[in-house]
């Protein structure tokens, strides 16, 4: 039994150790051991492939050249039109920075949250600037008909409020264009009190004397380099991501983009465009019913930037419009942080941004039970001891059936070492006499396996919940510990850890094959050092359970008339 425990342990811990390197390949930019290479962080800027309708996007102009009907709009452009004006807007939540030219959003700064290097800067999400592109944005295109309609490259008059004032609930900010084919756009942005959605409402007024059918396209445009202050210990996604109704969501790695290669859905009359990092995302949405085209694909804007860049949008139909008449689409823009409430009551699947992998299915009503506790206690260091309590408490017979079959093994350990060295020249009737010893005895060679495989799933899915949630972000615990969300800075947590995981490889039996002996415990040594660079609320977790998993065993094992005792490592 002792034997296949610890095989099917070493096959755990192999497998871990194999993934988190080759993370940590994939976040020096080197080639993964798995799967495919990650995006090149060379100067060279990404390919760009053709538009649909098999058009190609071209450079960047300052107005939109014609193209095919549901063609992408031309890329965005370092190069900005003259006479292009960028200001501030302020609410409660969000530093948001305009620009004159297409009524862009260029900037995106979160005032509730701080900067991942420096907590004391606000959270900058969105950027046009030389070290970063990510910028959302909107136009017209052609239909079936040929021409040039006003885009993000046209420079438009802006009116509004600037900042949210005390005792207003919402500010709208207005961008106008000179009619450009015979058609006015006008953009208004509506943000309320304590919201990251952004309606944005499209007026497009034909001014010519024929009818016009202009496409309307929504827009996200960013670079594909490293974040700053991103772990190279652990690796969440970022790149864009779409979502419909039929596939549900669909990450677009920026490697599969560049290789012309990414699967996703082009059609559909629903759902969202987003871009996607650790903890925060952007998303345009249609209104639902509205049938659209969609498209990821590199763009080269002229940026000096290495890596840049990648795009992804929605272009989507309108009906004629008459002379003289108005046709409005109201669309929303979401630019914030991934919290998951927030995001399912603003349209289907969006919650979906804030990625739990294939363990969604445990993970999200583990999420659920920790807000609860966290709505409790006020702080989301003794939500996470709380949840890994009632998680130890739910599984206890498990765990104390784990534990009780290892007590038993610890029990007959002296019988089973006896007999290996007798026999240690005849295997074959050395594993019969093992069998019969396990017969005798009653213990059951899976019994201590069996239990823990089970609660695997469970524990993973929490991993992924406490690094995926933004609520950990700058949340203290007590003491030392002021984000939950970043390493240790004096380490304690990190050495709480290692010493938590030395006792528990002690108080197990110690394997009979000296080299296993010694294996058995560098392992959690050569786990723990990786601890000291996750971050607090991973490690305050793991200590959690290890505590609570001593006192568990010493408990069951005082019990069984089987008394504690520590077997220390024999290095000689």
């Amino acid at each position: 039994m002792n034997d296949i425990r610890r095989t099917i342990l070493w096959v755990i811990f192999g497998f871990s150790l194999l993934l988190l390197w080759d993370q940590w390949q994939i976040a020096h930019g080197h080639k993964p051991l798995l799967g495919a290479a990650p995006p090149s962080q060379t100067p060279s800027a990404p390919a760009v492939p053709a538009a649909q309708g098999g058009a190609s996007t071209g450079l960047p102009t300052a107005v939109v050249a014609p193209a095919a009907p549901g063609a992408a709009p031309a890329p965005a452009s370092a190069i900005r039109s003259a006479g292009a004006e960028r200001f501030e807007v302020n609410t409660d939540v969000l530093k948001l920075t305009f620009d004159t030219e297409g009524g862009s959003v260029v900037g995106a700064q979160f005032l509730r949250y701080g900067d991942t290097m420096d907590a004391s800067k606000h959270m900058v999400l969105l950027d046009d600037s030389a070290s970063r592109v990510y910028v959302a944005q909107s136009g017209l295109v052609p239909g079936a008909i040929p021409g040039e309609f006003p885009t993000h490259k046209t420079i438009m008059k802006a009116s509004g409020d600037y900042a949210l004032k005390d005792g207003q609930n919402k500010l709208t900010v207005r961008f106008s264009s000179e009619p450009v084919g015979g058609v006015q756009l006008t953009k208004t942005y509506t943000i309320v009190r304590g919201s990251y959605a952004l309606e944005v409402e499209h007026a497009l007024t034909n001014t010519s004397a024929a009818p016009v059918a202009p496409h309307l396209y929504l827009q996200l445009v960013r670079d594909g380099n490293k974040l700053p202050g991103e772990s190279s210990f652990y690796s969440t996604f970022t790149g864009p991501a779409v979502y419909t109704d039929a596939k549900k969501y669909q990450k677009v790695e920026f490697s599969d983009v560049k290789k012309n290669s990414a699967d996703y859905e082009k059609q559909s009359q629903n759902g969202y465009v987003a871009m996607v990092q650790h903890y925060f995302a952007s998303a345009w949405v249609l209104p639902a019913g509205m049938q659209r085209s969609i498209l990821v694909e590199g763009v080269d804007i002229g940026s000096a930037l290495a890596d840049c860049c990648y795009r992804a949008s929605m272009v989507a139909p309108l009906e004629a419009i008459a002379p003289g008449a108005t046709k409005t689409v109201v669309t929303t823009l979401f630019i914030g942080p991934q919290e998951e409430k927030m995001l399912e009551a603003l349209t289907p699947g969006l919650e979906l941004v804030k990625d739990y992998g294939w363990l969604t299915i445990l993970a999200k009503p583990l999420y659920w039970l920790l807000d609860a506790l966290h709505r409790v206690l006020q702080n989301w260091g003794w939500a996470i001891v709380a949840l890994v309590l009632l998680l130890k408490i739910a599984f206890y017979w498990l765990n104390a059936k784990a534990y009780a079959s290892m007590a038993k093994m610890k029990a007959i350990n002296p019988r089973i070492m006896e007999m290996r060295e007798r026999l240690k020249d005849k295997p074959q009737e050395m594993q019969q006499e093992m069998m019969r010893i396990y017969r005798e005895e009653k213990v059951n060679p899976m019994g201590g396996c069996f239990p823990i495989m089970v609660q695997i799933p469970v524990f993973i899915a929490l991993y992924w919940v406490l690094l995926s949630s933004v609520e950990m972000r700058n949340a203290p615990w007590l003491g030392w510990i002021h984000d939950l969300s970043a390493p240790d800075p004096f380490y304690v947590l990190p050495l709480l850890m290692t010493v938590t995981s030395l006792i528990q490889t002690a108080l197990n039996p110690a394997p009979p094959d000296p080299i296993q002996a010694k294996m058995m415990w560098i392992m959690p040594l050569v786990f723990s050092v990786m601890f000291f660079f996750f971050p607090s609320g991973l490690v305050l977790y793991w200590i959690t359970n290890n505590i609570l998993s001593i006192a568990q065993q010493w408990i069951i094992n005082t019990r069984m008339g089987v008394p504690p005792q520590f077997n220390l490592p024999k290095f000689g």
